[in-house]
């Protein structure tokens, strides 16, 4: 029987300052997360240098605070896992340095994740995957639907080719004067309101797996600007409904077709945007009835956090991948 791993996870990649430690790749034993939305708050969004400069102050904190709830010591750690990308350069420089650093004077082995690679395992510290399957990654930045036949392995089928779907949600949100985080704020209005606007969906291609949201963010905008200058009035809740049923009408639509086409044993979603309750409904209701589980994650692992990353970290040490001492931050990485 193979000896447990315990691996500890550094998350930094833009407003969250996150460390956790992962048994296995599957069991979260600690997992702090730092949150600073209320330092953006006031800005409407996330200013980067800001941001780092709170990695900086919080994370010596959060580390100490997942070995205290861990109830273990650094003999007990067999390697440090840490975001490499993509993310805010100088936001993912403090974990990627915080990890090199303790990695050197710790003497652990050192493994560098993609941000995305995360949020897809995320849903293994829930449930065991199931290959082939089916990843749809929904955030601020990431819109793609990947298939994945084995652990650590993964193909992009299908990705946006403007905003990301949560990237719409926030200018949306700007546009109604929503506070931040807008996504959630558009969610909940969403709920009560009614889809009485007909939004454009982009379907692009026939055989296309790919997204676009920036025609459907124009046209939101163009809606409630063109209304404003006739002396209108739009209801908000309406527009957030209106807006979300295009949203999720695509990527629910897209990610069915893509999981009969290609015969997954499992879909999974991933990603901030997955924390979406209009989405969750629409993928439940579409998979219910059908062959292939559908796997989403408890809301607290939706949205940054590092037990995702020491999960995705596990296996790959578990397949021997190390990085070495040039690691550095990558804001550019793709998921490979």
């Amino acid at each position: 029987m193979s000896k447990d791993n315990y691996i500890l996870g550094i998350e930094t990649s833009c407003d969250e300052t996150a460390v956790a430690i992962v048994k296995n790749g599957k069991k979260i034993i600690s997992n702090v997360v730092s949150s600073q939305i209320e330092s953006h708050k006031r800005f409407g969004g996330v200013v980067p240098e800001i941001a780092s400069r709170h990695h900086v102050e919080q994370m010596t904190f959060v580390l100490e605070e997942a070995f205290d709830q861990a109830k273990l010591t650094w003999d007990d750690i067999d390697a440090i896992a840490v975001t490499e990308g993509p993310g805010l350069v100088g936001a993912l420089l403090v974990g990627v340095n915080t990890a090199k650093a303790l990695a050197f004077a710790k003497q652990k082995p050192l493994v560098g994740v993609h941000h995305i690679a995360g949020h897809i395992y995320a849903n293994r510290l829930d449930e065991e995957f199931q290959f082939p399957l089916l990843a749809l990654i929904v955030s601020g930045g990431h819109t793609e639907l990947v298939l994945m036949k084995e652990h650590g392995i993964y193909e992009v089928i299908g990705e946006t080719r403007d905003d990301a779907a949560g990237e719409a949600y926030d200018k949306v949100a700007r546009m109604l004067n929503l506070p931040y985080p807008g996504g959630p704020q558009i969610d909940r209005l969403a709920a009560i309101g009614q889809e009485t606007i007909s939004f454009p969906r982009a379907w692009l291609e026939v055989d296309s797996f790919d997204f676009s949201f920036s025609g459907l963010k124009s046209s939101v905008i163009n809606k409630i600007h063109n209304a404003k200058q006739r002396g209108g009035e739009l209801k908000e809740e309406d527009i957030a409904a209106s807006f979300q049923a295009s949203v999720v009408e695509v990527l629910t639509e897209k990610t069915w077709k893509a999981a009969n086409k290609y015969n997954v044993k499992q879909v999974i979603v991933a990603g901030g945007v997955a924390a979406n309750s209009g989405l969750r409904k629409a993928l439940d209701k579409k998979f219910e009835d059908s062959n292939i589980p559908l796997l989403i994650p408890p809301l607290k692992l939706c949205t940054d956090n590092a037990a995702m990353i020491a999960a995705a970290g596990s296996i790959a040490f578990e397949a021997g991948k190390r990085s070495e001492w040039d690691l550095n931050a990558n804001p550019s990485l793709t998921l490979r």
